[in-house]
């Protein structure tokens, strides 16, 4: 309700809530009293088929929906103009590579929207665990748009990338509302495996023990497909599901496990948003997530019909060097000097912009990314890519983008430190989950194997420093205070990511300062 409220009051609104926690009622219940149709900004079309199919079979004209994707033909996509023009359809589903079609953004800005609201907008984050380039535009196609209030939804969202979402949407002192990040119809394990054998035999037993469905997530493609093979083999038949896939096997596989025709997925992230299914009763993962953010929105999938569900973390120490590996590879020093000299030589398209410099447009949309963020490049009105007028030179713009890569990898790190923290854990399993993402249970939660075990203690719910306080470190610099566990506190410092600090070693040698509280 509060952020029901505020929409309706016309400020901009970030909404945290777990998954099936209503995020799409937040928009959806305002947008029925607004003048104006409401513009859902969503990365998935069938994640947007699945609402927009929620949507119309309610058979209320002031809860149409129609969509403008790659799947409807040009006729189909001027019919739902047409639609929202003459008020028959309130809700118009589009994703930001359509929006980025100048010639779009003007038809949809004329039909006056009165909201936007970005789904899954952790997306939008270089620190999300789904980061997509395309979402970069977003800030600036929304200003296009005639800048209507911005409610901006995801289901998981630790500090950094709460404010990745608020400074790249460009949203206006946003309304925060966090909410129910802990589930206690789901039972939280994890359990060190010292060999394959072991993990191996390990999951066997869950599946022995709880009925399916279920999704098994691997780190790797090869992965998914020997697994999925391993486990049919053993007599529980299951199917694999990865990004290099066709297109067209992904979505019979997601429809056939929506329907209860596969009992077992194992897949790779790219197995995860538009998933819309109750009924799910376990997620395991057979090797350490990269971080507490995509855990959580993971093992949220289980239970969402409030009965009974398992979460269980099979994880070995060489986990953490298979996460290093994936964070490796720096952007080039001489590509990001080729990006930023083409941009100044005047404005340019980012389609003319790969074409220039010969490099793919995921990787430009990326390189623009990082050379947004050091003042290097603007984004135009109409989409056209600019320099602004105190940019550093492209080798100097080029060097920056550069350091901010590097204390991105420090933070990214810093986060599968502190997934490899929660994994070995004696303490409440979800006091410190949810501590990572700022939020504080006072108790130990009573539905994790370390509650169970009788190994949780009753934390401080406070200590030396506030929550949420910002300090100071000699080295690492400013930092929020994040939460407390025994003799640990958690603080996220601005340049290196997460640490985990001893609270009698920093009280004994004044490691950290108290500084007044960032706004």
């Amino acid at each position: 309700m509060r952020a029901m409220r505020a929409l309706l009051a016309g400020r901009d609104t970030l909404v945290v809530l777990p998954t099936g926690g209503g995020k799409s009622a937040v928009y959806q219940v305002p947008a029925t009293l607004l003048r104006g149709p409401t513009v859902v900004i969503s990365p998935l079309l069938a994640l947007q088929q699945d609402q927009i199919g929620n949507l119309n079979e309610r058979a209320d004209p002031a809860l149409r929906a129609v969509r403008i994707s790659s799947a409807e033909s040009p006729s189909k996509q001027a019919a739902a103009l047409a639609e929202l023009r003459s008020g028959a359809a309130k809700f118009l589903f589009i994703t930001p590579e359509q929006l980025s079609s100048p010639e779009r953004l003007a038809e949809v800005r004329a039909l006056r929207p009165a909201l936007v609201a970005v789904d899954e907008a952790h997306c939008i984050s270089s620190w999300g665990h789904d980061f997509r380039p395309d979402y970069l535009t977003l800030g600036h196609l929304i200003r296009g748009l005639g800048r209507p209030p911005v409610v901006a939804l995801t289901a998981t969202a630790s500090p950094p990338v709460r404010e990745d979402i608020t400074a790249r949407l460009g949203m206006r002192k946003p309304r925060l509302v966090l909410s129910g990040l802990d589930r206690p119809n789901l039972f939280v394990a994890a359990a060190h495996c010292p060999s394959e054998d072991y993990r191996w035999r390990r999951l066997l037993t869950l599946l022995k023990e709880t009925d399916p469905p279920g999704i098994v997530y691997v780190p790797t493609r090869r992965a998914a497909e020997e697994l999925a093979e391993r486990l049919s083999d053993a007599g529980f038949p299951a199917q694999a599901y990865h990004g290099g896939m066709a297109a067209g096997v992904r979505h019979r596989r997601h429809e056939d496990f929506l329907a209860d025709r596969v009992p077992i997925m194992v897949a790779t992230s790219a197995f995860g948003m538009g998933i819309d299914k109750q009924n799910l009763r376990w997620v395991a993962h057979v090797a350490l997530p990269d971080s507490p953010d995509s855990y959580l929105q993971e093992i949220g999938r289980a239970g969402r019909d409030g009965e009974p569900a398992r979460a269980l973390l099979l994880y070995r120490a060489e986990d953490v060097a298979l996460q290093r590996f994936f964070n490796g590879g720096a952007p080039e020093l001489k590509e990001l000097r080729a990006v930023a000299a083409v941009l100044h030589n005047g404005p340019v398209t980012r389609s003319a912009l790969a074409k220039a410099t010969g490099l793919g447009q995921r990787k430009v949309a990326s390189h623009i990314g990082l050379l947004e963020q050091v003042g290097a490049v603007a984004t135009g009105a109409k989409g056209e890519l600019t320099v602004p007028r105190y940019a550093p030179l492209p080798d100097q713009a080029a060097r920056e983008a550069l350091a901010e890569y590097a204390r991105y990898q420090a933070g990214q790190r810093s986060r599968t430190d502190m997934m490899r923290r929660f994994a070995e854990s004696r303490g409440c399993r979800v006091q410190s989950l949810l501590g990572y993402f700022g939020e504080q249970l006072s108790r130990p939660c009573g539905h994790c194997d370390n509650c169970h075990g009788g190994t949780s203690e009753v934390i401080p719910g406070d200590g030396p420093y506030p929550l949420h306080s910002t300090v100071r470190h000699a080295k690492w610099g400013s930092g929020m205070v994040l939460g407390y566990e025994k003799d640990r506190m958690t603080v996220l410092f601005d340049d290196v990511g997460y640490k985990t600090l001893s609270v009698s070693v920093v009280q004994a040698q004044g490691l950290l300062a108290l500084e007044a509280n960032r706004g």
